[in-house]
């Protein structure tokens, strides 16, 4: 990697090399030529010094491109005024009006390109008693010609770079903000499941140890129970929370955010060299030799005994019910469906105790609908402080992404309905946001 220094400093020795190579063709040049032609002012000190002022001129080029040109246009002019014979003093014009004519506008550059053929070629010197050789005169012409065309040759293949380096730069961005975005993406999912996992986890326990405090000295035999349900609750959930930190700092996502990850556009991007390409095909072995994050803490509605167990414990009496032939879903569908009934069946167990809830699931052949109901409550709801949870906003959320829906509400006859329709694929939602 070249040093910010080192960067600055290649222009300006490229340019005093460039300025002292054309100081001396000029000088030389020029002597020769004053020396070979008859009828001009023979060359004195006041020549070299014309001579000289171009070269000088082109060390401004980069940083004041309009003044170099116009100082080398007048150089020229008063060389050729004085008398002084035609040599190789248009170089400095020529590398002047070049740099001009890249860096500026054409409408200020390409101008001066006839302007100073009728003032340092025809008619102004013959005018003024230095009459320009007839095949000089016409050759100057194709010679001008030739400078326009290389100068705005040079203007479009800079302009053509400068667009390439702009959509590299433009698709770079976008490849880092998907990136980002993606980063975003598992963060966000990985932050939900863990307020899922601990939600759902010490809402039982608040109930039941609630329970346990109000029956320790009436029914200590079912207050033991409770105690044992808030052991299991909490033992499950630090053994979920631990898998998802081991998932977390093995960098891998823990609920099935691969299956609808978006795939890699480094290919669609041209402009990108070699070196970028092996640095992610570099990143993609790593993925690839990354051992995968544990799958263990992601819940299922294929076993729904083991889904339901922890709520059972509490106290909640659940039936199930399966309509359809059952098939594998998606992780990150089949995640999300599971969450919704444990959160669901938390707010039963804390919002209408003593209730009996009912789970059904139907599978359909593009999307499986979850429905979770609850009766009245039959005991008394214990006062054990604020959820903490988002609760329906929460299930409503995880249906919304995955390009579902769901409704919750009162039923007409007592109770509460909690239904959320799924697809069962999520390529088609997730290519539509």
């Amino acid at each position: 990697m070249t040093a910010p220094g080192e960067s600055k400093r290649g222009p300006v020795v490229q340019d005093w090399v460039l300025a002292l190579v054309v100081a001396v063709i000029q000088v030389g040049g020029g002597r020769n030529a004053n020396l070979r032609q008859t009828g001009v002012h023979s060359l004195d000190a006041f020549g070299y010094v014309l001579l000289l002022i171009g070269p000088v001129a082109l060390l401004l080029r980069r940083s004041y491109p309009r003044p170099a040109l116009l100082v080398t246009i007048a150089s020229c002019a008063v060389y050729l005024l004085r008398g002084y014979g035609y040599g190789p003093i248009f170089i400095s014009l020529v590398i002047a009006f070049i740099s001009a004519a890249i860096v500026g506008s054409r409408w200020w550059t390409y101008p001066l390109v006839p302007i100073g053929y009728l003032a340092l070629v025809w008619p102004l010197p013959a005018i003024v008693g230095h009459p320009a050789d007839p095949w000089l005169a016409f050759g100057m012409i194709a010679w001008l010609g030739v400078l326009v065309a290389i100068a705005e040759g040079i203007r479009q293949r800079k302009a053509v770079l400068v667009a390439r380096r702009q959509r590299a730069e433009a698709a770079r961005r976008d490849e880092e903000a998907q990136r980002e975005r993606r980063a975003s993406e598992e963060r966000l999912a990985i932050a939900r499941e863990l307020h899922d996992v601990l939600a759902h986890s010490l809402s039982l326990i608040n109930v039941q140890s609630s329970v346990a405090l109000e029956l320790f000295d009436k029914k200590p035999e079912q207050a033991e129970s409770a105690l044992a349900a808030i052991k299991t609750a909490s033992k499950d959930a630090l053994a979920e929370v631990h898998t998802l930190l081991l998932a977390i700092r093995s960098g891998s996502p823990t609920t099935g955010a691969a299956d609808t990850a978006v795939e890699p556009v480094a290919e669609s991007v041209p402009a990108r060299g070699e070196s970028e390409r092996a640095q992610d095909n570099s990143a993609a072995r790593d993925a690839e030799a990354r051992p995968p994050a544990p799958r263990s803490p992601a819940p299922s509605i294929a076993d729904l005994d083991t889904l339901l167990q922890r709520t059972r414990a509490a106290g909640l009496t659940v039936d199930t019910r399966i309509i359809g032939t059952a098939h594998k879903l998606p992780s990150v569908v089949d995640v999300a469906a599971a969450r919704i009934i444990q959160e669901s069946l938390t707010n039963v167990v804390r919002h209408a105790p003593g209730a009996q809830a009912a789970v059904t699931i139907r599978y359909a052949a593009d999307s499986v609908e979850i429905t979770i109901d609850n009766a009245r409550a039959t005991g008394t709801q214990t006062k054990s402080g604020p959820s903490g949870g988002n609760g329906i906003l929460g299930m409503r959320e995880r249906a919304h992404a995955l390009g579902g829906q769901l409704i919750a509400g009162p039923r007409p006859s007592g109770g509460f309905r909690v239904v959320a329709r799924l697809p069962s694929q999520v390529g088609t939602q997730e290519e539509a946001r």
